[in-house]
């Protein structure tokens, strides 16, 4: 199944950088030797990403690296370009029957100015949804549960998901991290899943682990698995997690200052993972529940489970517009709130990024959560 999946997305990969080619070098003069450097340039941008990934997972290095943030940026840049000649090929077929394009106008000069362009948009896009990326927002929501916490009025919570540490997400935006949780001063710290980016040797090679133990509350550092700590190995990943002082809810709950209950669900990767009812059982049904569930699924059931707030994320809100209209398709709530019945949810955008370092449509943030509890 692993080899049919990875089959179908580098086929896509390969046939989708074929489109952009073909059209490109149409656009180029003949009688120049450019075609030639275009082609070499091109196919060598596009095997980046893929040469630093199987690259990096033999041998870490300063060349795989620069390998995989050049491929990272190219995934990016290539899905403007694909949009580009799309909106263009679309242009053309419309010609093709209504011929509202001046024949003359189809020039060299007019080919080689659109190519220029097309490119130069694309690039622009990536670059400004870059620093989009890289600049992220505190978000502050509050809450009011419907329930006394023995006493407990309220709490603030630092909310953070799908960091996706590794090489791109490396220990200078950890550092940044970890300062903007230090200025919220919280009560206590949620990592709602895919702290890790897939292959773990990145994050030992820098000892990203050393930035992660200044991650510290009152309450406690409390995380649960997401999707990608399953496809880099999860025991590995928690493994090293829980020696950086990071404690790991995986389908287990824990009270805390005997006001209320963190609940964390593993991700939905383990097959076998407890049900909410299972994980709720014995508890003290009269104080609020917080529940940790990395993808925002059947929200019906944790509403029907009598969950007071879930906080999730995964869905990045599709990270590059116009994919948000995708996870907009298949989540209830693609990022942001929802109140469903009496159960309060919240998807996060999330502070890193997966593949490109790059934000379009939304923006990376870390989430600063006021809880208020019935007096």
């Amino acid at each position: 199944m692993f080899v049919i999946f990875f089959s179908i997305v580098f086929l896509v990969y390969f046939l989708v950088n074929y489109y952009i080619y073909t059209h490109g070098i149409k656009l180029l003069p003949q009688e120049s030797g450019i075609r030639t450097w275009f082609t070499i340039a091109f196919w060598l941008i596009v095997s980046t990403y893929v040469l630093g990934r199987f690259i990096e997972r033999v041998h870490l290095s300063a060349v795989t690296d620069v390998l995989t943030w050049i491929g990272s940026f190219w995934l990016a840049v290539m899905l403007y370009l694909f949009l580009i000649v799309l909106f263009v090929d679309i242009i053309r077929l419309a010609n093709y029957f209504i011929h509202f394009i001046p024949p003359s106008l189809i020039s060299q000069n007019f080919k080689t100015t659109l190519f220029t362009i097309g490119f130069g948009v694309a690039i622009i896009t990536v670059a400004i949804g870059h620093i989009n990326a890289v600049n992220p927002a505190v978000k502050k929501i509050v809450l009011d549960i419907n329930k006394q916490a023995n006493g407990l009025k309220e709490v603030k919570i630092a909310l953070v998901s799908d960091i996706h540490m590794g090489t791109v997400i490396g220990p200078r935006r950890m550092t940044k991290l970890v300062k903007e949780i230090e200025r919220i001063n919280p009560d206590l710290v949620l990592l709602a899943g895919d702290i890790v980016d897939e292959d773990l040797q990145p994050v030992i090679r820098h000892d990203m682990g050393d930035v992660l133990k200044k991650l510290t509350a009152p309450m406690g550092v409390y995380a649960i698995t997401g999707n990608h700590e399953y496809i880099g190995g999860v025991n590995e990943a928690v493994d090293y997690l829980e020696k950086h002082n990071i404690s790991f809810l995986r389908d287990t709950s824990v009270k805390i200052a005997d006001a209320f209950y963190i609940v964390g669900r593993e991700d939905r990767s383990k097959t076998n993972r407890k049900s909410i009812a299972s994980l709720l059982n014995g508890r003290d049904s009269v104080l609020p529940v917080i529940m940790l569930d990395h993808q925002p699924f059947d929200l019906d059931s944790v509403v029907t489970a009598g969950v007071d707030v879930q906080f999730s994320g995964h869905t990045h809100h599709g990270q590059l517009w116009p994919l948000n209209y995708i996870t907009e398709a298949i989540f209830e709530v693609s990022r942001g709130y929802l109140k469903k019945g009496n159960t309060h949810f919240y998807v996060s955008n999330g502070y890193g990024s997966w593949g490109p370092p790059v934000r379009i449509g939304n923006r990376s943030e870390i989430v600063e959560v006021k809880l208020r509890f019935k007096e």
